[in-house]
């Protein structure tokens, strides 16, 4: 008998034969049948990390991807039926994936690919209204914690991920060699993505773990300038909701 992990390993492997019990209506193996199949679905995965990491395959190529996507489906078989969500293990895989090393910056393009993926099917939140924010005390500053949109995600790198980000998806152009955080909303439909820099992105990591802004601005230094950050926070709409510590929980 044929076990389940016994049929998904073939399944994923060309280089295994076809399961037992897997035959024709004559009691032969299935083997062209199967190997159809097979192929169908390696695609079908194949096209699934395609849709989901498009900076990626620009950057490694297409034949290189292809090589690699095979290699990651075999290690990574599909844990869950809604294709969009394939892929979730790929800035992992990339960190140990050998002929991927001498691009350092790919594992942290692959957290950005998919935290705008997880942006673009977050639920749906009001955004708070910035006149609460204005008509609060300046005592009560230091106290005020944040909530924010389920589509708001921070990635943090020691790369310029925006800018690789920005120069395949957007403008082209040469991004500077530097240490970037991208803060990933989604204002209206579709996600954007913005370059914070990394004192900003220590403030905003703060934030969205739930610690008061008096707490969290600390991350950003002694001469730290909140109000661009919370400019973009406004514009973006990635606010929801405004408390202090001594709110009811």
């Amino acid at each position: 008998m044929t076990t389940q992990t016994a049929f998904r390993s073939a399944l994923l492997d060309p280089g295994l034969a076809t399961p037992g019990g897997v035959v024709n209506p004559g009691g032969a193996p299935a083997t062209k049948r199967f190997d159809v199949y097979r192929n169908n679905v390696a695609v079908s995965l194949t096209e699934a990390l395609q849709a989901a990491f498009p900076v990626i395959r620009k950057l490694v190529g297409e034949a290189f991807f292809q090589a690699m996507a095979g290699v990651y489906l075999r290690q990574h078989p599909p844990r869950s039926p809604l294709m969009m969500f394939y892929g979730a293990e790929m800035p992992a895989f990339l960190e140990s994936f050998g002929p991927a090393q001498s691009l350092p910056y790919l594992p942290d393009m692959a957290r950005l690919e998919l935290a705008i993926r997880q942006a673009y099917h977050a639920a749906d939140a009001a955004p708070l209204d910035p006149a609460a924010l204005a008509a609060l005390p300046e005592e009560a500053l230091p106290h005020l914690r944040f909530a924010f949109a389920p589509a708001v995600h921070l990635v943090a790198s020691d790369h310029p991920v925006h800018g690789i980000w920005a120069a395949n998806m957007e403008s082209g152009g040469t991004p500077e060699r530097r240490p970037e955080t991208a803060l990933v909303t989604r204002p209206d439909f579709d996600p954007v993505v913005d370059a914070l820099t990394p004192a900003q992105g220590r403030v905003m990591a703060g934030l969205l773990a739930g610690q008061p802004l008096g707490t969290a601005l600390r991350a950003g230094g002694s001469d730290f300038d909140f109000g661009p950050l919370l400019t973009c926070l406004l514009h973006r709409t990635a606010i929801t909701a405004l408390t202090t510590e001594e709110s009811p929980s």
